[in-house]
């Protein structure tokens, strides 16, 4: 049965968005790649953050205005087909899909070698298998399924966040003596305010936009969250709160336990501040977080990749259909089928390769988010009466000048990523990707 024949079942609560949206904006990136922007920035990160936040805010109010003027897009790229036309459509639509697909399979990679850190006598393609299979059922049985797994990855990274949240201002407060001398609140900026003059500042928003990476992904779960008009709302405002508390206060406290001058690229920070004050299981307890962090990416990959297929195929295509429970079964089969090729092509290949392809995916994740701005000054223009009233109570503020600047800054990160040593070639690599399913659309007359 096609979409418009059955439609998908809305079973997604606030609950499950709620943390769908909060797992969307926490990964490995805070995990074990915050070592890198201390370096780069000191405590300047911190406004970095805020920063980079307020522009991916600006972008989430616009997806959500987008949401909420037609909950029954499959996806949010559906608009961008409305409005910027169908060759944008196909363009940017399967460049989603291929984005995810090998982030999934990085992520895939990564379990193996997570899992290697405890057994590491043992081979890594059981365990890849095994979890590709586990996410495979959680995506297939219900979209509930789903939920309840998102949830409980989510809280998991929300848990060690506070941990070391905590662990700081109780540090803090009693000016507990570490190995590194005593704690306190000044240790924030008595080491300067900003690492290395400043020259490496720019890299650090950067790699702060990365960090965000796969926040728009609660624009795919629209049409099939009860009550939209209210869930998809609260979730996206609710975004500047999760980067104060969860980026803010964490890289704070990090930076409180032990000089930003500790830490480097190479080593998380957590395992370092743990480890210093006395927890010898530091290691382990961030390994099976960002072991959680991982198998969160695959999991919302197979959601995102299965709806994406979805809209993509159209109703006459096989993958263009839903099952009795409503859930893309096909489309979501041949994304699995694709994601495990990776536990075959890890054993004859680099595990590098993949990491190449994955930088390549998230500059053109920077595309797509410069297009979702675009549509929404289109939106904005053609907008019609009914719509004008569903919309009103949740708007882009300062819009379109917020559309705007929010372009200007995605377009100054992609520039960066371009004269960039270490992501040149994978940006190329991007603006190539684009440039032949530009042309494959125009071959095909779309």
């Amino acid at each position: 049965m096609s979409n418009e024949q059955q439609g998908f079942a809305r079973t997604l609560s606030h609950r499950h968005v709620a943390m769908i949206a909060l797992g969307g904006t926490i990964g490995t990136g805070l995990f074990l790649g915050a070592g890198s922007s201390i370096e780069k920035a000191g405590p300047a990160i911190l406004l970095v953050y805020i920063i980079t936040g307020l522009f991916v805010f600006a972008m989430m109010r616009a997806l959500g205005e987008l949401l909420i003027s037609d909950d029954s897009k499959p996806v949010f790229i559906d608009f961008m087909t409305q409005y910027l036309g169908k060759k944008a459509g196909f363009v940017l639509g399967w460049t989603y899909w291929i984005g995810w697909i090998v982030i999934a399979m990085t992520e895939l990679t990564a379990i193996g070698t997570y899992m290697h850190y405890w057994f590491p006598s043992m081979p890594t393609w059981p365990w890849e298998l095994a979890f590709l299979v586990v996410l495979y059922l959680v995506n297939v049985i219900a979209v509930k399924a789903f939920g309840e797994a998102e949830f409980w990855f989510s809280m998991i990274k929300i848990i060690a966040i506070i941990a070391m949240i905590a662990t700081g201002l109780i540090l803090a407060f009693g000016q507990v003596k570490t190995e590194m001398g005593k704690t306190e609140f000044a240790t924030l900026w008595s080491h300067g305010l900003i690492a290395n003059h400043g020259k490496t500042l720019l890299a650090a928003f950067q790699m702060a936009f990365f960090s965000f990476l796969g926040v728009e992904f609660v624009g795919v779960t629209a049409a099939e969250t009860k009550d939209p008009l209210q869930t998809i709302p609260k979730a996206v405002n609710s975004i500047v709160i999760r980067i104060l508390i969860f980026y803010i206060g964490a890289l704070s406290a990090i930076m409180i336990i032990q000089p930003w001058t500790n830490y480097q690229a190479g080593e998380s920070p957590f395992v370092q501040v743990f480890s210093g004050i006395g927890i010898q299981s530091a290691a382990a307890l961030i390994n099976f977080v960002v072991l959680t962090a991982a198998a969160s990416a695959i999991n919302s990959a197979f959601f995102t990749t299965g709806r994406m297929l979805f809209s993509l195929a159209g109703p006459k295509s096989r993958f263009g259909r839903l099952d009795k429970n409503q859930i893309p079964r096909s489309a979501i089969n041949l994304s699995t089928f694709i994601v495990g090729l990776s536990v075959v092509v890890n054993y004859f290949f680099p595990t590098d390769a993949f990491h190449l392809i994955s930088s390549t995916a998230s500059a053109a994740f920077l595309i797509i988010y410069m297009a979702l701005m675009v549509t929404h000054v289109i939106f904005k223009k053609q907008q019609k009466e009914g719509t004008l009233e569903r919309v009103a109570g949740f708007k882009l503020p300062f819009a379109p000048f917020s559309n705007y600047l929010t372009i200007a800054f995605l377009a100054l990160i992609f520039i960066l990523m371009l004269f960039s040593q270490a992501t040149m070639f994978t940006t190329i690599l991007a603006v190539i990707w684009l440039a032949i399913m530009t042309s494959l659309a125009f071959i095909k007359k779309i």
